[in-house]
C-alpha cells in the first residue's frame, strides 16, 4: 500500500483478517485500530514536541519570551474517516488556542506554529513538524503495525474463548 510518502508492506494479511473479523474491531468507538493509530501518532507527536521544544528555546533566548502555550497546545485528535470509505483517522496537531494578555491583534497558536515552520519575510523559519516526521514516520508505522497485530490477536484470542463455550 502506497499514501503518499510513506509505503506500507507486510501489512495485507492483517488486513485480510480485519476484514474477516466481527464490526467490534471498526465500531465507533475504533477498536484496536483506533488504538494503533493513536499510538503510532504519539510517536510522531514526541519527536515534534522535542523539535517545538528546540525552536522555541532558540527563540526565546532571542525574544526574551516563552509561555509554553504551544507546547501544550500539541495534540493527537480523531479525524474524519477518510473520503475513499470506511477506516479510522489520527491527527497529530496544534490545537487553536489564544496568547493571553497581548494587546492589540490577538495572536494563536495556530499562527505561531504556522510562523515558526513556515518562516516569514521576517523570520527564518525553524521547521520542526517536516523534521519530526521524516525521522519518526517509519518508526510510527512500525508501532502501528505491531499494536494492529497485537490488538487483532487479543479479539481473535477472545472470541475463541467465548466460541468454546457453545
Amino acid at each position: 500500500m502506497s499514501y503518499g510518502l510513506i509505503q506500507l508492506r507486510g501489512v495485507d494479511g492483517v488486513l485480510k483478517t480485519l476484514q474477516s473479523l466481527p464490526a467490534e474491531v471498526v465500531s465507533k468507538s475504533g477498536g484496536p485500530v483506533k488504538s494503533a493509530l493513536r499510538k503510532g501518532a504519539r510517536v510522531l507527536l514526541q519527536e515534534e514536541a522535542l523539535n517545538l521544544a528546540r525552536a522555541t528555546d532558540s527563540l526565546a533566548s532571542i525574544e526574551g519570551e516563552s509561555s509554553g502555550l504551544l507546547q501544550s497546545s500539541l495534540i493527537i485528535s480523531r479525524g474524519k474517516a477518510p473520503t475513499s470509505g470506511k477506516g479510522e483517522r489520527m491527527l497529530v496537531r496544534v490545537k487553536r488556542k489564544t496568547y493571553p494578555g497581548r494587546k492589540g491583534k490577538t495572536v494563536t497558536t495556530l499562527q505561531s506554529a504556522n510562523l515558526l515552520e513556515y518562516g516569514s519575510e521576517k523570520q527564518p523559519a525553524e521547521p520542526w513538524i517536516r523534521p519530526a516526521f521524516a525521522a519518526k514516520a517509519e518508526s510510527a508505522i512500525r508501532t502501528v503495525e505491531a499494536e494492529l497485530i497485537r490488538g487483532v490477536d487479543r479479539i481473535v484470542e477472545r472470541l475463541a474463548r467465548q466460541n468454546r463455550g457453545k
